[in-house]
């Protein structure tokens, strides 16, 4: 009689922590992927400056 009510519970607590253990990983990937978009990437000093006589050249 007490089995069922102890099981749904225990399902419940198991399917509860799977969900936030995604949760947690989903998040971390997201942060990590954040993070990496984030950071700003300069040309190389002389690939600017061909870039910017190239354009000039142009005009």
């Amino acid at each position: 009689m007490v089995m069922w009510p102890a099981v749904s519970l225990l399902g419940f607590v198991v399917l509860t922590a799977l969900v936030v253990l995604m949760g947690m990983q989903s998040t971390k990937r997201y942060e990590a992927e954040k993070q990496a978009a984030s950071v700003v990437r300069h040309p190389a000093p002389e690939s600017a400056a061909r870039v910017t006589a190239a354009a000039t050249a142009v005009l």
